[in-house]
């Protein structure tokens, strides 16, 4: 006799309700800390302006699909779009950035905003930290933070026919949140 596994769903959608806001209805309960392991596939573009002797100043976005983790590998669970400044200082590689993200859940039912911030090296990457700051839909009211790690892997630069004071740049790469906590308020 053929027996039928089921898949707890109810987990999994769990995991993916970090800044998709968990993505099944749930009975009033007290709101719980959980703590997920997240990322993001990216391609983004922006432009360098030089703002100083051997200082140049990124602005732009980077855009992908989001990956929660689960024990059944990575489930897709929305997009990510995350525009930012990065202060380049090209004498030394150091970097330092911050912006904002929207996340979207995949179905559009929901949608969570964070601030970020992190510190690097050009050319490599930076590590710093997100911070939620809010949501619509299921995802209203959803808080938490954790550690952000984010790495280019592919780039190139374009000098801007428009534009002569900048260059256009783009890349892809991953955006990784470990060890992220957060909470939804009770139901």
């Amino acid at each position: 006799m053929m027996k039928l596994i089921r898949r707890p769903q109810v987990g999994v959608m769990a995991l993916a309700a970090i800044l998709t806001a968990s993505l099944i209805a749930t009975p009033t309960v007290a709101a719980q800390e959980q703590t997920i392991n997240a990322f993001a596939i990216y391609e983004g573009e922006g432009k360098v302006y030089m703002t100083g002797e051997n200082k140049g100043t990124f602005v732009g976005a980077i855009v992908g699909q989001f990956f929660v983790e689960s024990k059944y590998g990575p489930l897709h669970a929305g997009r990510i779009v995350c525009p930012g400044t990065m202060q380049l200082n090209l004498k030394n590689g150091k970097q330092a950035g911050s912006g904002q993200c929207t996340i979207t859940a995949k179905d559009g039912g929901a949608q969570a905003f964070a601030v970020w911030s992190c510190r690097g090296v050009h050319l490599v990457g930076c590590d710093g930290k997100m911070m939620l700051t809010g949501g619509t839909g299921r995802a209203a009211g959803i808080s938490g933070s954790g550690p952000i790690t984010v790495r280019t892997f592919a780039r190139g630069l374009a000098k801007s026919s428009s534009d002569k004071d900048s260059v256009i740049t783009f890349g892809r790469g991953i955006l990784m949140l470990r060890g992220f906590k957060f909470k939804r308020p009770s139901r």
